[in-house]
């Protein structure tokens, strides 16, 4: 029985063409490439404690900072079913919520939140609701990891219209929520000679208590 979403957006990526993804989001090489990107996007953090991830796929993100921060207790959400199962075996299955980042809820809260390539993918009529996620399970800190826009522009993605959408979401948060402040932030080049990501703009966003 499948599920019911939403939006069409979820539906896209808890389906086949999810699926299909899982394929493209595993070598040796991208691993190398999120050690040396988190290396870089969470210098300020110093040694998190915890750390929850908002569309985390596989894990290759969350595979990169364990191994930068050993004993660094680690959560994924994932709406695809297949990936949550990969996801399961790198940090744990009770370490994974198999939902919509929408359904998600914790009375927990983690010292950063990351969401890396999935706010473009979300409807922008909802944004809002997955900024108010991140920001209540983030104790300290939120890292945004997504292609940058200045204003609000839909891309066609692999062939498809109204999946993929590009906008300042660091921006729209630091206006959100007054408490929040830009800690650093940066850019990493597809053409990068030795540790390529995909034109991502990073945002260290921190809580001031």
């Amino acid at each position: 029985m499948k599920k019911a979403f939403s939006t069409e957006q979820e539906q896209f990526w808890a389906g086949e063409f999810g699926n299909e993804y899982i394929g493209r989001n595993i070598s040796q090489e991208l691993l190398a490439s999120n050690l040396n990107f988190f290396t870089k996007a969470l210098k300020y953090v110093g040694k998190p404690k915890s750390l929850i991830e908002f569309g985390a796929n596989v894990g290759m993100n969350l595979k990169a900072i364990q191994q930068l921060f050993p004993g660094i207790q680690l959560h994924g959400i994932e709406i695809n079913e297949k990936a949550a199962t990969h996801l399961s075996e790198n940090i744990g299955v009770n370490n994974v919520s198999n939902i919509s980042i929408f359904d998600f809820k914790s009375e927990k809260t983690f010292e950063v939140a990351l969401i890396k390539g999935v706010l473009i993918h979300i409807n922008p009529e909802k944004l809002h609701f997955v900024y108010q996620k991140l920001y209540d399970v983030a104790e300290s800190y939120i890292l945004i990891c997504e292609y940058y826009n200045p204003s609000p522009v839909s891309i066609t993605y692999r062939g498809h219209t109204d999946r993929l959408f590009k906008r300042d979401f660091a921006g729209e948060m630091l206006e959100r929520y007054p408490d929040l402040n830009l800690v650093d932030y940066g850019f990493v080049y597809k053409r990068d000679p030795a540790f390529p990501q995909d034109d991502i703009s990073w945002f260290l966003l921190k809580k001031e208590k």
